[in-house]
């Protein structure tokens, strides 16, 4: 298996292909092109930043194709790349560079208050800028671009650190080596059926696996088309997909539906697109039915940062009749759901879904022992999510194992309450967690956003709604209508945020 040198080998097949598309400036890059940047690239920090194997290059800002330039330069070096979410405070982003020490911080314009309050006593390391007088281009066109040579890298050699959200605390750098990278390459292929000429649309954040991992690097290491977003906005994606043959698009239901609910959705040119691929979350039947009426096909997964992240694939055909499924294992990864005590559950029963593979991460950064509680000696990852597994070997996810909550003695498990609140007419999003009661212990708090037609959402009918479906102990105590739920960074609702939004109400009724 060859490391660290995707482009290389694809710039030989296939020079004149266009590997990825600046979507803001609508510059292309061929495969050739690409491999040139990279190397000069390589040049630039080996000869001006001292950077060699197992050095740190971190890298904050808005998508943008010189970060592809540094992932593929660090990757021929040997090197770490660090990936920083530009939506930190400075002092978060302080951290995260304090735990990972890199050699260089590379910079857009777009974080130059964050870098400059970084270097006004938070961080003292050295910067590239990718801007401006100076910047990257300038730099890049003045460097050699023969071929680096690639030495001691294997499929153990780590590629990259990508951060974890940290809800629970500090965020741990999840450790993806040059073989974890390219066998979750090797398993989306497969598994989501790839073809040398898709074309997809990146606008998920290059800080997030989402952006690296669901599609960009394994359509690259597949030798198809990139077109790289600075963000996501509903319009520009609707309108980009009809543009350049977007053939495969990946985003959160939150994502769809703003996408559906566009001036733009009932004119937009969709014939191009093979599929979309929902993720994060459960995608609504709704959702669902009203892209296929547009003749788009949805196919829904399951992953993680720590795990590839394509881990499970569920199939087009079973889009409707296996809603909320996320379907089967990829091709190269193990699977089991245990139970508390480790044993394996039968068919129908909730377990921890625990995983095994070439795509798991080689542990936490510098953290042995959030590394040891994740990864048993046997290779298996424990993920933290709640899966039940029916006969016919479909995966469901029921929710994560911290947002369960007992309810009177009965274990209540937040996506499954969910899941009836989305079939509800006019509901557009829906989350549960799980709050304090004197009586039960614990009771479920929903927060619903959507408009009924011309009406607004009733709080009582969607109660009401909830106790034809829902035995009664899984019935939400407390409804909360909100015009829209709040996001996190990958788009995905933030329990987090309305968990403590259910603390400040002051409990139930």
């Amino acid at each position: 298996m060859i490391h660290g040198n995707w482009l290389q080998r694809w710039a030989r097949y296939a020079p004149d292909k266009t590997a990825v598309i600046d979507l803001p400036t609508g510059r292309a890059f061929s495969y050739a092109e690409l491999d040139r940047r990279a190397e000069r690239a390589a040049r630039l920090l080996r000869d001006r930043y001292s950077v060699g194997a197992g050095d740190r290059v971190a890298v904050i800002g808005g998508n943008r194709p010189e970060q592809l330039d540094l992932f593929f330069a660090i990757a021929k070096l040997g090197a770490v790349l660090v990936p920083v979410n530009w939506r930190l405070a400075p002092d978060e982003v302080a951290w995260v560079l304090a735990d990972a020490d890199p050699s260089v911080l590379a910079f857009g314009e777009d974080v130059a208050g964050t870098v400059a309050a970084l270097l006004d006593g938070l961080w003292g390391g050295r910067c590239l800028a990718l801007d401006g007088p100076g910047g990257s281009e300038e730099r890049l066109a003045g460097m050699d671009d023969t071929p680096v040579a690639t030495e001691g890298v294997d499929e153990h050699t780590p590629l990259m650190l990508l951060y974890t959200s940290g809800t629970t605390g500090r965020p741990k750098g999840a450790v993806l080596t040059h073989g974890t990278i390219t066998w979750n390459a090797i398993n989306t292929a497969a598994g989501w059926d790839l073809h040398h000429d898709d074309v997809t649309l990146t606008h998920t954040p290059l800080f997030h696996t989402g952006g690296w991992n669901v599609l960009t690097l394994p359509l690259l290491h597949r030798g198809g088309t990139v077109v790289l977003a600075g963000g996501f906005d509903a319009g520009e994606t609707l309108d980009a997909i009809g543009r350049h043959g977007v053939t495969v698009l990946f985003a959160v239901p939150t994502m769809f539906q703003m996408m559906l609910e566009h001036e733009a959705f009932a004119a937009a040119e969709l014939a191009s697109l093979r599929y979309f691929i929902s993720g994060g979350a459960a995608c609504p039947v709704p959702l669902i039915e009203a892209f296929q009426a547009r003749g788009v096909v949805f196919k829904q997964g399951y992953g993680l940062t720590e795990v590839g992240p394509n881990c499970f694939v569920l199939h087009e055909r079973d889009a409707v009749r296996k809603a909320g499924s996320v379907g089967f294992p990829t091709l190269h990864l193990d699977t089991r759901l245990v139970d508390g005590e480790g044993r394996a559950v039968r068919p129908g029963e909730v377990g921890e879904l625990q995983l095994r593979g070439p795509t798991v991460c080689a542990g936490y950064w510098r953290n042995n022992g959030a590394t040891a509680a994740a990864i048993d000696d046997d290779g298996w990852f424990a993920t933290g999510d709640l899966f039940t597994c029916d006969e016919e070997g479909y995966h469901t996810v029921v929710g994560r194992l911290k947002e369960m909550y007992i309810s009177g003695g009965e274990n209540v498990y937040p996506a499954e309450v969910e899941r009836v609140l989305y079939r509800a007419e006019g509901v557009t999003e829906a989350a549960v967690v799980g709050v304090p009661d004197v009586r039960w212990g614990e009771v479920g708090h929903a927060f619903i956003a959507g408009q009924s037609g011309d009406a607004p959402l009733d709080e009582e009918q969607l109660l009401s709604y909830c106790r034809a479906h829902l035995a009664r102990y899984k019935v939400p105590k407390q409804l909360t209508i909100l015009a829209q739920l709040p996001k996190g960074t990958s788009g995905k609702i933030d329990k987090l945020q309305l968990q403590r939004h259910a603390g400040e109400a002051g409990g139930v009724r």
